[in-house]
């Protein structure tokens, strides 16, 4: 058995409970991590508000020094966290996996480190001066999901730490221990207190989320997850009247119009849904193909998709794992057997061993069956036809959610014209989910507010402070 230790104020921590960690690959223990409680959040956020004063006013320069100490520790270690990552989320170690991860996180982070919030000057004429300043909130809350959790991670915190403010994080109960590595390897380069790591299985009466979102002492939450779980930080978090950013679950569109060549499209749109086996907020989880090349794209994507190896994400030719979780599984399995009898499915379909299962698409659906309707986040994808664009963007935009969305096509202009009419936070012609550290990312509708990545995200982890001289 492998015990992995929280950080608290620059110390390990493993506290008297621990709970198992499973390779879903295998169901092999990969590890135990400590089961938190009150006790031990409390003691975390008082660690990361006793770091605060000291830690906020770092200049500029001293900030930015200590992030990219950060960023070279990580990238030191890459390795490491991509075997681990691998172990216990699934993903392979290939491909879009967990090295392509870890390559993803130094890179946000190094990019996050060069930005910075100079004061901007509003004013300065003979009625006086005025200046807008950001300053530092004080203790942020992290809540990372499971399938990207060391580069969600980072998103959270590298901002905040960028910005002057000190972290407490808490990982999915289901994949913990790339990120308790992680926290333990940051913190060889920060102060004790800046950087903290609570974990916890979250199946008995006290929950660690919902207590971060209610703790009066952390002035920010910031939480990746489903959209249920982000309304309830909501609740959580009004009586202390937190800021919040909160990037939700997605049920992105594509739409090809007629013009797009199906053999050239084929590649982008296999990893714009299949992308860490579709468990991805942004991944494309719904299809729209007009009818004269409907049946075209259908088997260009089949031809591809048959072809990617499907294995235990430790072994070198893996290009996609298993799904993350029996309850994923489950869904997946769900909406799956559901479609089989409302539509055609051109490839997959049939559950593996263990939490395996292959790539899957399947036509011959529609807005209001369950695999359309539903996020599956899973390898599952549902293919509409359609015959008059107004109604593939009404489809399209026919959903509670709205993170991302993407239109396929030879022409350019006739793209950006569709792509203008979807209601998502980010579009993307000829590709989907390709997001990056320079372009800010966030939802519309139900799919969350506020915005990570660039200077805008940066923002977020600031109050506005106006001086009138």
């Amino acid at each position: 058995m492998t015990l992995h230790s929280a950080t608290i104020n620059g110390k390990p921590v493993n506290g008297q409970k621990t709970f198992s960690v499973l390779n879903p690959a295998t169901g092999e223990e990969v590890g135990r991590a400590p089961n938190m409680g009150a006790a031990e959040l409390d003691a975390a956020v008082a660690a990361a508000k006793a770091a605060f004063p000291a830690w906020s006013v770092k200049s500029d320069e001293e900030l930015q020094a200590a992030c990219a100490a950060v960023t070279a520790r990580i990238e030191a270690h890459a390795g490491e966290l991509a075997e681990l990552l691998t172990r216990e989320q699934g993903k392979p170690l290939n491909g879009l996996g967990s090295r392509w991860e870890l390559g993803g996180t130094v890179a946000w982070a190094g990019y996050t480190t060069g930005l910075s919030l100079p004061v901007k000057v509003l004013q300065d004429n003979e009625q006086g001066r005025v200046e807008l300043h950001r300053k530092p909130l004080g203790v942020v809350g992290s809540i990372t999901p499971w399938n990207f959790p060391v580069m969600i991670a980072i998103w959270h915190i590298m901002p905040a730490l960028r910005t002057g403010n000190t972290v407490v994080v808490k990982p999915s109960p289901l994949t913990p221990l790339s990120t308790l590595r992680l926290v333990e390897i940051m913190n060889e380069v920060l102060p004790a207190g800046v950087l903290n790591v609570v974990t916890g299985d979250d199946t008995g009466e006290f929950n660690l989320g919902g207590a971060m979102a209610a703790h009066s002492d952390i002035r920010k939450v910031v939480f990746t997850g489903s959209c249920a779980t982000g309304q309830k930080v909501m609740r959580s978090a009004a009586e202390t009247m937190k800021r919040l950013t909160l990037e939700l679950g997605g049920n992105d569109a594509g739409i090809v119009l007629p013009d797009a060549d199906p053999a050239a499209i084929a590649e982008g749109l296999f990893w714009g849904a299949f992308i860490n086996n579709g468990q991805t907020c942004a991944a494309m989880k719904r299809l729209y193909v007009h009818e004269s090349i409907h049946d075209a794209v259908c088997e260009a994507l089949v031809a591809y998709a048959k072809n990617i190896p499907v294995g235990n994400g430790l072994e070198e030719t893996s290009v996609l794992g298993p799904i993350q979780n029996r309850m994923q599984f489950d869904k997946v399995s769900r909406l799956v057997a559901d479609a089989k009898g409302r539509g055609k499915v051109l490839l997959g379909g049939e559950a593996g061993e263990g939490l395996f299962f292959p790539p899957t698409i399947v036509s011959g659906l529609s807005n209001g069956d369950a695999l359309v309707d539903e996020e599956q986040f899973g390898p599952a994808l549902p293919v509409i036809k359609y015959s008059d664009i107004e109604d593939a963007i009404r489809m399209a935009n026919d959903s509670p959610n709205g993170l991302g969305g993407s239109v396929w096509s030879s022409d350019l202009t006739a793209a950006k014209k569709v792509a203008a009419r979807m209601e998502c936070g980010s579009v993307w012609i000829n590709k989907h989910g390709a997001i990056q550290p320079n372009a800010p990312f966030g939802g519309v509708k139900a799919s969350g507010f506020g915005v990570e990545f660039a200077v805008e995200g940066l923002e977020e982890y600031t109050d506005i402070q106006v001086v009138f001289a």
